[in-house]
């Protein structure tokens, strides 16, 4: 599949804790993403390891280069959603 998408999610919140946990679950998702990132990113441009695997090295960077973004771009959406409610 290729191309630009748009995806919507519609998911009931209960509660104010309940959007507090969804937050706190997102950002401990891209927190994780940040740390794995700059951990493979160091060993990469440290030259660790064989040509090969310094491929899949960059392949694992770009990966959670991009899932951290996405989890950022879904966090800064849930803000944009929350903003309008109020």
């Amino acid at each position: 599949m290729s191309g630009r998408r748009t995806i919507r999610i519609e998911l009931a919140i209960e509660s104010e804790d309940e959007l507090q946990a969804l937050r706190g679950a997102l950002l401990a998702a891209r927190a994780t993403e940040l740390s794995e990132l700059g951990r493979r990113a160091g060993r990469h441009s440290y030259g660790y390891g064989s040509d090969t695997a310094r491929e899949t090295m960059s392949a694992e960077v770009a990966s959670h280069r991009r899932r951290h973004d996405l989890l950022d771009r879904l966090l800064g959406a849930i803000d944009e959603a929350v903003a309008g409610d109020r």
